[in-house]
């Protein structure tokens, strides 16, 4: 056992329990137990397992965005104080007001890498206990957790187009290198269409105008190069998991997005809109005009009273 295998065996015992138990749910119901779709399946069920229990974490997240967005005004009020100053002193506290507006008001502006931080322990001990099957099924490693010899060698018998789960796509064999290809291409594409999906649409004009936003829209297209790259060292087991992940990524915040929306972005406008169609929410003044509605303006205030609301109509026949 490596060192990296004493680091994450708390882990891995988890992630094998849990692959063992859908295992022996999948089989109970009928499905074969060296299937390579049973294992597949298994893999899904861990995976839907774990997003679950970071739903809390991307809350957070959540959160966090939004407590950034409300921050703009201040933050672009702090740029202004030290526009044009680029000596090392005033770098220094314009970088320690930030942290502390950051921290009076709970929130990062790396908030938004929770999850895939949190995501990297469980994929690396994923990684390991598919790693391992074949050293578990010939008894050279002992069973982890309740991935057992005999488990380990109908999952190492098993085969997805047959491919075997431990396959990678630097192993030999043009089947495994197109079905693995694809995978990563998919996996690359879909963690890269998530992240531009919460920048084009969930992020207000002043968030994106903030400076701090460069070193966002650099993990853009970062992260899904080094996924991408290392995924040819990826067991199919493991692209399998990413899959699953990244597709409950797409739809949990394709349904945040949509129906709660960042203040000021352009998924908010988008929302008021529908509802506007919908009857359930007031219509704004240009929608009522492009709809040939009366726009009604709220007449000033004199002497501290309220004056009526006045037409744009009445407005016109009290002027002729």
């Amino acid at each position: 056992m490596d060192w990296m295998d004493k680091l994450l065996y708390p882990l891995q015992w988890v992630v094998a329990w849990i692959l063992a138990i859908f295992h022996e749910i999948f089989t109970a119901i009928g499905l074969p137990a060296d299937a390579g779709w049973t294992w597949v399946l298994s893999i899904a069920g861990l995976t839907v397992v774990i997003r679950a229990l970071l739903i809390p974490l991307f809350v957070y997240q959540i959160k966090s965005q939004r407590k950034m967005q409300l921050l703009q005004p201040e933050i672009q009020r702090l740029q202004a104080k030290y526009k044009g100053k680029k000596d090392q002193y005033s770098r220094q506290a314009m970088a320690e007001e930030q942290m502390n507006l950051f921290r009076d008001n709970k929130t990062s502006p790396w908030a938004s890498c929770l999850p895939l931080l949190v995501q990297m322990p469980i994929f690396f001990s994923l990684f390991r206990v598919i790693h391992n099957m074949p050293n578990v099924a010939d008894g050279s490693v002992g069973a982890i957790g309740g991935f057992t010899q005999q488990l380990a060698i109908q999952a190492e018998s098993s085969s997805v187009f047959g491919i075997s789960l431990s396959a990678t796509f630097t192993s030999p064999g043009i089947g495994v290198k197109l079905l693995t290809g694809v995978l990563i291409v998919i996996m690359a594409a879909t963690m890269f269409i998530t992240q531009k999906q919460m920048m084009a649409k969930n992020m207000s004009e002043a968030a994106m105008a903030n400076p701090m936003m460069q070193s966002q829209k650099m993990l853009l297209y970062i992260m899904p190069l080094v996924f991408g790259i290392g995924g040819i060292y990826f067991p199919l087991g493991v692209l399998f998991y990413w899959l699953v992940s990244n597709t409950w990524t797409m739809a949990q915040q394709h349904t945040v997005i949509r129906n709660m929306p960042a203040p000021g972005s352009k998924a908010e406008k988008e929302m008021l809109e529908r509802k506007a169609r919908k009857g359930k929410a007031p219509k704004t003044p240009e929608a009522k005009a492009a709809a040939g509605e009366p726009v009604v303006e709220e007449a000033p205030k004199k002497n501290g009273q309220r004056q009526q609301p006045v037409s744009k109509n009445r407005k016109k026949n009290k002027k002729r």
